[in-house]
């Protein structure tokens, strides 16, 4: 007989919630079969939730993810069309990726120049302000010359 897991074995093994293996299932990704109230995942389910889950890690929609499973034959393990797609999908995101850093690194220089801006103006309003404002000054200098 084939080995089966229970939603609360899954869900501890990839850390999801039984809600979430729910959801997988109403969108047809888990196929488990039913003894009264308790669902029974089969390996087949193990492995696209496995799946599922590792497309999630690398950006893919779910239904990025279904379009690459749902190539698999069996009679053919190395479906060189299915690793093509596959491969396609990782350059895609790969790409999408590249331009968010360089967005947010960019993001992050524009920040770092206003913050130095706003420092030197602080710094620069210097005369007759109360001790607690020379305690910052103190900070502005210690970051001015970070």
């Amino acid at each position: 007989m084939d080995q089966t897991f229970s939603i609360q074995q899954l869900s501890r093994e990839f850390g999801v919630t039984s809600r979430a293996l729910r959801f997988y299932e109403s969108k047809g990704i888990l196929n488990p079969a039913r003894r009264g109230q308790t669902r029974l995942f089969s390996e087949r389910d193990r492995t696209r939730l496995k799946l599922v889950l590792r497309g999630k890690r690398l950006g893919f929609s779910l239904e990025e993810s279904l379009e690459i499973m749902d190539m698999y034959d069996p009679a053919r393990p190395r479906n060189p069309r299915q690793l093509l797609r596959l491969c396609e999908a990782i350059r895609e995101h790969r790409a999408m990726l590249l331009t968010r850093m360089r967005d947010i690194e960019a993001t992050l220089a524009a920040m770092d120049e206003v913050e130095q801006k706003c420092l030197e103006e602080l710094l620069a309003d210097g005369g007759g302000r109360p001790a607690r404002t020379a305690r910052i000054d103190a900070n502005v200098k210690k970051r001015i010359s970070a």
